[in-house]
């Protein structure tokens, strides 16, 4: 057995494979194929790197066992589902819109300046003995980390430009809020201020839900 980050990290490897196979099988034909790939894969050389600059993180998330069923799903669906966009983005003949482009690389560098902040701050204070991270970046939105993430993963689908792209990151979103629902009937329980926390606080999308 593995651990669910291990399953992760091979998934995201999984992901940069894929999309070198559609750039060496479709090729690159304009702004939305060099776009998608640039955001995509460096992201998830990102998510393989942030573990090696902060490897107290891998003492804190994901840390949970793995057998074969739960590593094969976590590279079906990580690896190669959420890979959904770049296989639209790289058969789709279109030319990129200015409009989709001002909206994407927004999303994307936001998203994983979001998501990275908050990793990082968690990281760190969860490092330093901290219990519950309620201020910085985490004091407006309590699961600011998914927060980054669904931005990164919508900016990948505006690129791929097809409704069909949407299916990813309403998908992570349908798994986000299962999360946020299970996360925080623990936090209740094992924090004393997490009451006051949520009640001057957002889920997910802040001044929404």
């Amino acid at each position: 057995m593995t651990t669910q980050l291990t399953a992760i990290n091979w998934a995201k490897a999984v992901t940069i494979a894929l999309i070198l196979l559609l750039i060496s099988l479709f090729g690159i034909d304009g702004q939305r194929q060099i776009l998608y790939a640039c955001m995509h894969i460096s992201y998830c050389i990102w998510w393989l790197l942030e573990q090696q600059i902060y490897p107290d993180r891998c003492k804190q998330i994901f840390t949970e066992k793995v057998d074969t069923g739960g590593f094969t799903g976590a590279i079906l669906i990580i690896g190669i589902f959420y890979s959904l966009p770049a296989f639209i983005a790289f058969t789709n003949p279109t030319e990129l819109s200015i409009a989709a482009t001002a909206t994407a690389i927004p999303l994307f560098y936001f998203g994983s300046l979001i998501n990275t902040a908050a990793d990082i701050q968690k990281t760190t204070e969860k490092a330093a003995g901290a219990g519950l991270v309620n201020t910085g970046i985490w004091s407006g939105v309590r699961h600011v980390n998914y927060t980054g993430d669904l931005m990164r993963y919508l900016s990948f689908s505006i690129i791929a430009g097809s409704l069909w792209a949407f299916l990813v990151p309403l998908c992570i979103f349908v798994l986000y809020v299962q999360r946020i629902r299970d996360r925080e009937s623990s936090m209740r329980n094992k924090y004393k201020g997490f009451s006051d926390y949520k009640s001057k606080s957002f889920r997910l999308i802040p001044g929404i839900w």
